[in-house]
């Protein structure tokens, strides 16, 4: 008989599953066990990877699992950054760089990137990599100096593009520096794709779950068939009912015992996968407040207020200023609700937000 959950217990096993509470997994293995997580905002993703880690767990710490090269950036799926491990990104592009590509002939045919200028680009990149990695500008002045034209957008397409190839992918920082280098990729495809894929699929429902078809297929961009194909080899993959709609969870959910108790209140990061893990949002947000974790539509997640893992509104840390950085000027933490919540929560929400340890 199929397990019947309520959108509280729903939203309570995915909070348990998205390990908002920590956990006691390094920074890689939490990245490791999520498949892949949300990379378009580099700061808010290495606080993301933190936050699920073990206790004590510092962005410092999450920066160094990239330069001993166990985490690596790029575009896997969607033309979309996300931060995963070399072996997730092998796999999931041996199944989307053709269809990331096929997406984009339109756009390079208006850059005028043509199959030799991207057959040019690749040899130039790669002779330069296999040397030492490249920050991003030195990648472009490598094309450059080549006679391969970067501006107007075609310097970002053309990594895009050869990152998703499989060429490169964003690596170690550069010495002190928030930046990322351009990084040859050294990782093979998997040996067996699908025994791959299914663990692909098994895994993005259990560091989410219970999460439906709908929002694998919205995260992979991967026909529906090819999902099913995978989610069939997976044995412990579990059809439950969330408020009368099908889902998958990863192992039986035995009673009311088993279920988590309630979350309390807990900051994410912008573009957290709590938010953009799923195609639809609406167990964890009201329209009211999706417009305004996105506002305008601009496609720039803010960072989120949670409380039992519902959406009350955004959030912004305090910052300190920045000597000799105009525009970097110290501030006091922000709290917009949009929600009500009662005043005991609002003081937690304060409370929460003035001991963010992440910066």
């Amino acid at each position: 008989m199929t397990t019947e959950l309520t959108a509280l217990e729903a939203r309570r096993l995915r909070r348990q599953a998205h390990l908002l509470a920590g956990s006691e997994l390094a920074p890689a293995a939490v990245v490791d066990r999520a498949v892949a997580l949300q990379g378009q905002d580099l700061p808010a993703v290495l606080r993301a990877i933190a936050i699920r880690s073990r206790p004590a767990t510092t962005v410092a710490d999450v920066r160094a699992a990239f330069d001993a090269g166990e985490l690596v950036r790029s575009w896997p799926m969607r033309g979309t950054l996300f931060v995963t491990t070399p072996e997730r990104l092998a796999t999931l592009l041996h199944f989307t760089a053709e269809r990331t590509h096929r997406a984009a002939v339109r756009r390079r045919a208006q850059l005028g990137l043509d199959d030799d200028v991207l057959a040019r680009a690749h040899d130039v990149l790669g002779e330069a990599l296999a040397e030492r990695p490249l920050r991003r500008d030195e990648a472009l002045a490598t094309w450059e100096k080549a006679g391969i034209a970067t501006a107007a957008g075609r310097g970002y397409h053309l990594l895009m593009h050869l990152c998703v190839d499989g060429l490169a992918h964003w690596g170690p920082f550069a010495d002190g520096e928030s930046e990322q280098l351009l990084t040859l990729t050294t990782t093979a495809p998997p040996d067996d794709p699908e025994a791959a894929l299914a663990d692909v699929v098994r895994d993005f429902v259990r560091a989410r779950g219970p999460v439906t078809e709908a929002d694998l297929a919205w995260w992979t961009k991967l026909p529906r068939s090819t999902l099913r194909r995978a989610a069939a080899a997976v044995d412990d993959l579990v059809e439950v009912s969330v408020a009368g709609s099908p889902a998958w969870v990863v192992g039986e959910i035995v009673g009311e015992s088993d279920a988590p108790g309630p979350g309390g209140v807990t900051l994410v990061p912008g573009f957290d996968e709590w938010i953009l893990g799923y195609a639809d949002r609406s167990l964890v947000a009201s329209p009211a407040v999706l417009a305004a974790l996105v506002p305008g539509g601009n496609g720039v997640f803010r960072p989120a207020v949670l409380v039992d893992g519902v959406v009350v509104g955004t959030w912004r840390p305090a910052r300190s200023g920045r000597p000799g950085r105009p525009g970097r000027t110290a501030s006091e933490p922000v709290v917009e609700l949009v929600e009500q919540v009662s005043a005991a929560t609002r003081r937690a929400i304060d409370r929460a937000v003035a001991a963010w340890p992440h910066g």
